[in-house]
């Protein structure tokens, strides 16, 4: 596996982000790979495994694990501006952003704001971020439950669940900690943007939603929902995962977006 290098960049207007990359930046592209709220660690593997192909990118979001976030830095808007400020700091085009639930947000609104085209692809891992329609179709709110609740709802297989009876009390402090930069972040509705659903016709590029299909916080019918709101969106459930893909069925998850980008992002590519 590639080893990756980590540094702080410091972007317009003064922020700071610590970013890891993974892999050489020889073509003047790559794929950015945003995390959700468990944190960095949750798309590790995932970009460890990309980066055989391709430069990788991934920002911890300010506030998460111990970084600096500062005040006035409060909203997923705020992330997607940032980001796309790094991009255009680092000079990368074409790029494939990746995100898990609330990454997945982020680079929704990234996608909105891109006015200089630097993004080429999104691709969503049961995302959140838009209202559903339904009720019963809805993301649940963590924060009304208990760790243990929120790990059984989260994997599908009982050996990827977190033990978090033994966790540190370091370890317990740093978990508390990101909860509630999250909770900064996510507002006063936490899961979602109420508005952010009407907006998605506007993002024309290549979408992939892929959607572990036991989910049991963003339900498959949300992850449909989800690709039906992109004019140019394509929807590959996962069997035998839930919140997280990348970690409990990590091939087929590179596998799909392997096909995404050889059919649909660069179709002939290899001929």
């Amino acid at each position: 596996m590639p080893t990756p290098t980590t540094r702080t960049i410091t972007l317009p207007g003064e922020l700071s982000v610590t970013i890891k990359e993974f892999g050489e930046n020889t073509e003047g592209t790559g794929v950015l790979v945003l995390h959700g709220g468990a944190g960095p660690r949750t798309v590790a593997g995932l970009s460890n495994a990309l980066a055989e192909h391709v430069h990788v990118v991934t920002p911890t979001h300010p506030g998460f694990d111990g970084t600096p976030r500062p005040d006035h830095f409060d909203t997923v808007a705020d992330l997607a501006i940032a980001y796309l400020d790094l991009l255009d700091t680092l000079d990368l085009k074409d790029v494939m952003v990746i995100g898990n639930s609330v990454g997945g947000w982020i680079a929704a609104e990234m996608a909105l704001r891109d006015n200089r085209g630097r993004i080429g692809a999104l691709t969503l891992l049961n995302a959140v971020g838009i209202h559903a329609h339904m009720v019963e179709n809805r993301v649940l709110d963590p924060r009304t439950m208990a760790p243990s609740d929120v790990s059984q709802l989260s994997f599908a297989q009982a050996e990827f669940r977190p033990d978090f009876a033994s966790f540190t009390p370091e370890q317990r402090a740093a978990a508390a900690a990101n909860q509630q930069t999250l909770a900064v972040y996510g507002g006063d509705h936490f899961t979602h943007d109420p508005k952010l659903r009407t907006r998605l016709h506007r993002v024309t590029i290549p979408v992939l939603v892929i959607w572990g299909e036991e989910d049991g916080i963003a339900p498959l019918k949300y992850g449909r929902g989800y690709a039906d709101a992109f004019p140019n969106a394509h929807f590959t459930p996962i069997p035998n995962a839930a919140h997280f893909p990348q970690i409990e069925q990590l091939g087929a998850t590179l596998g799909a977006i392997g096909e995404f980008v050889e059919t649909v992002v660069k179709p002939g590519a290899r001929d």
